[in-house]
């Protein structure tokens, strides 16, 4: 199989983003065969998820042809349905990937069943785009990482301030040392803005008739339908989403994992905001997400790009609220991050922070800004937006080009879910047989534990029974 040339191809974002210039061979689609298509043609795009997110991720990538839409929910997708009448729609993503002109895959649905499509679709040699965070589990974000690199397919994850201005400054503002050599940072954000540490919802609900409810469960354990779980507050249940730390450390963390040369942790612990249903009387919501928590994962010394050694790095999470120390050379009237949250750098010769996506980056005291020179542009900026850099090199065959190739975005979301793991075992309590729960009761698993991460073998080594959330357990059938 003849196999299009990349050229002028440069690795960059330490092999997770580059750009390509130059000209293109223009080759006729079947020379190049299954999974390769020439920068003369447009890509054929399948959706799974085509209202909500997915809505906004067509409108992006419009200039390509959409041949296949597919939602479970025929309300919600009703305007992708109607304003592309001429692509093929489907209820089960399986039966779409049957398709057979399809070139690459979106996937914009709840974070339980990105794995579950994108998976198969890579196995087919499709190209794919999944939103954030990239996958459900720790081992799922493994699987699809090793995937890519076996099928040398185009790959991004819907982190889209790593094509973005931001976290480029935040790295040239590092490489330029103004602030030393960086030890802790600290993430927060607003989230969650949906209901979490409630109780599991109950009661009977007719099922609407545009919704496909088994579907939409996929591989998470089989429950009746609730109004409580959909469109968007599924966020705060872990059968279906990631919380606060999935929903935004996508966003939040990155210029904190690209600029640090950040790989896998070696440790994490959490501690989680307490619900009370009664005088002393803790409740049990264990199936739901906690209304805030407070993350510190820990990283070793490693080696940087240029060769030398960098610090052992402490990242501290912040959500639902909560909120790092103010700085001191931060006045009383400005604000920290933005209404998303914001990240802060702490090093040894000063202080480096920034909003969500790494936007806005400034030194403190603010002021020093009035007179600082801003560090001239060296990295190579995207100036066709997220989706369509992920476009681009479909088109121009480099795995390498988009700025969160699964390369990259794989082990920062194996990251993410680690703090996950953390928040997931603050709550895992057991009670001592023959015990009643209440103020005093003893438990045997301990309320918060700092957790010692396997990151190449993607096991806790410290405490086995926080292993069962490394993976999940699959609803038969899938």
């Amino acid at each position: 199989m003849n196999k299009m040339k990349k050229k002028n191809t440069r690795r960059n974002f330490i092999k997770s983003s580059a750009i390509t210039a130059g000209a293109f061979m223009i080759v006729p689609r079947h020379v190049l065969g299954k999974g390769y298509v020439p920068p003369s043609d447009k890509v054929n795009l399948a959706f799974a998820g085509a209202g909500g997110r997915g809505s906004s991720l067509i409108k992006a990538m419009k200039s390509q042809n959409i041949v296949a839409l597919c939602d479970v929910d025929e309300e919600r997708a009703k305007g992708s349905f109607k304003k592309y009448a001429k692509a093929k729609r489907y209820k089960d993503f399986r039966k779409m990937l049957e398709q057979k002109d399809i070139d690459a895959v979106v996937v914009a649905t709840p974070d339980h069943t990105h794995a579950v499509i994108a998976l198969p679709a890579m196995e087919l040699g499709k190209h794919v785009y999944v939103e954030k965070p990239l996958t459900h589990n720790i081992f799922e974000a493994r699987q699809l990482t090793e995937m890519a690199r076996k099928q040398n397919l185009v790959t991004q994850m819907g982190n889209h301030g790593a094509s973005g201005e931001g976290v480029r400054q935040v790295m040239e503002f590092m490489a330029t040392g103004v602030i030393g050599e960086v030890t802790k940072v600290h993430a927060w954000t607003n989230r969650p803005i949906w209901p979490q540490g409630v109780p599991t919802p109950s009661g009977q609900y007719e099922i609407p008739a545009t919704l496909d409810w088994d579907l939409w469960q996929g591989p998470a354990k089989a429950r009746d339908y609730n109004p409580d779980y959909l469109p968007f507050k599924w966020r705060g249940w872990w059968s279906y989403g990631t919380g606060a730390l999935g929903d935004m450390g996508c966003h939040i963390l990155d210029p904190v994992f690209r600029a640090l040369q950040l790989k896998y942790p070696v440790a994490a612990e959490a501690s989680c905001s307490q619900v009370y249903s009664g005088d002393f009387y803790e409740a049990d919501y264990d199936e739901s997400c906690p209304p805030a928590s407070k993350v510190h994962i820990d990283f070793p010394e490693r080696t940087g790009s240029g060769g030398g050694k960098l610090p052992a790095v402490e990242v501290i999470w912040y959500d639902g609220g909560l909120m790092p120390p103010h700085p001191d050379e931060l006045g009383p009237g400005e604000a920290m991050g933005n209404w998303d949250g914001g990240v802060l750098f702490e090093g040894t010769k000063g202080k480096l922070m920034c909003n969500c996506y790494g936007a806005n980056p400034r030194l403190l005291p603010s002021s020093i800004m009035d007179y600082f020179k801003m560090p001239e542009p060296s990295i190579p900026r995207i100036e066709e937006g997220h989706q369509m850099n992920w476009i681009n090199a479909i088109k121009s065959n480099a795995p390498d080009q988009p700025s969160s190739n699964f390369d990259y975005a794989g082990p920062f979301t194996e990251m993410v879910l680690m703090g996950n793991l953390a928040v997931r075992c603050f709550n895992l309590k057991k009670l001592k047989p023959g015990k009643k729960p209440g103020y005093w009761a003893p438990y045997d698993y301990p309320g918060r534990l700092k957790l010692k991460w396997d990151g190449e073998h993607m096991r806790i080594t410290n405490f086995d029974e926080a292993n069962q959330f490394v993976k999940r357990e699959y609803r038969t059938g899938w």
